[in-house]
């Protein structure tokens, strides 16, 4: 099976490497040509001339960019190359709207539109480990997974087109949650002058233990935002879940309004590229106000 990767950046990159790695990768595509000549260069891939000349090269696309508008002119792109029996996976964090809108503007070219979106972080990507919520057709995923196991460990079907948006949703309205509580605590136990390489650990061992706590705490704690999830790509992801609830009827979502509020600031402070375990730098600063009042 011959499989194709447009977008090489944070999580496209990796995923490209490794069905490179794997065998499968017949070619691959960025708007900006300096991460597909990196690519070419480290891998041997070849590089298509457009969008539309990896859809023909292809069984399966896998798409990976960073907003609703450019999965929309990603497609508009590909879609000379369309033919019958191709899958086109989209990895990317977009509205349930734009899937469902993409997956009718394909299937009358005889293609298959899975809305795919990733957890792992650009670590998972690399190592091949990231969780895939899939939406669409079940028989599609089925012929496309020997290629999604290439780049993805979990890899479960969610329902209908749009239930991957909607799982990731949930994923991301979490990933807000814990980033709330993680960088508060930390921040409180520096505040208390305990040794916080310490913290981490013990607490890392214990009820509290995740994921975030064990990548992020270290390097947080030092003051280092590297990416990782991007300040500004998470904002994006939050407002995705607010107009999700506003279709509903409904706009309460505490955590998603708090963190909105929070990377607003730290994205007008110049941290939008920073990872979202920035959102430290706000809360040092509580427990520096209050010692300011003692």
């Amino acid at each position: 099976m011959k499989a194709g990767v447009i977008g090489l950046g944070a999580m496209g990159g990796p995923i490209a490497a490794n069905l490179h790695k794997a065998g499968l990768l017949a070619a691959a595509w960025n708007r900006t040509p300096a991460r597909a000549l990196a690519l070419a260069r480290d891998t041997g891939a070849h590089i298509a001339a457009d969008p539309a000349a990896v859809a023909r090269a292809c069984d399966v696309v896998i798409v990976s960019v960073s907003r609703d508008a450019d999965l929309f002119e990603v497609i508009e792109a590909m879609t000379p190359g369309l033919h019958e029996g191709l899958i086109v996976v989209d990895t990317s964090t977009v509205s349930v709207g734009t899937v469902r809108a993409v997956a009718e503007r394909v299937r009358g070219h005889g293609v298959a539109f899975l809305d795919a979106p990733v957890s792992g972080g650009v670590e998972g990507a690399r190592q091949a480990k990231l969780a895939m919520m899939v939406g669409g057709d079940a028989a599609a995923l089925e012929r496309a997974r020997p290629v999604l196991e290439a780049v993805a460990a979990k890899i479960v079907h969610m329902g209908p087109t749009g239930s991957g948006q909607a799982t990731k949703a949930v994923n991301q309205i979490m990933a807000a949650g814990i980033n709330q509580a993680v960088t508060e605590a930390l921040a409180f136990g520096q505040a208390m002058g305990l040794d916080m390489d310490r913290v981490i650990e013990v607490v890392g061992s214990g009820a509290v233990a995740n994921w975030y706590l064990s990548h992020r705490g270290p390097t947080m704690v030092k003051g280092v935002y590297e990416p990782g999830f991007k300040v500004a790509l998470h904002h994006k992801d939050l407002e995705i879940c607010q107009r999700m609830m506003a279709e509903r009827g409904e706009n309460r979502l505490p955590i998603v309004e708090m963190s909105l509020i929070h990377y607003k600031r730290l994205m007008d402070e110049g941290h939008g590229d920073e990872d979202i375990s920035a959102l430290y730098r706000i809360k040092k600063e509580l427990f520096e106000e209050e010692r300011g009042k003692d």
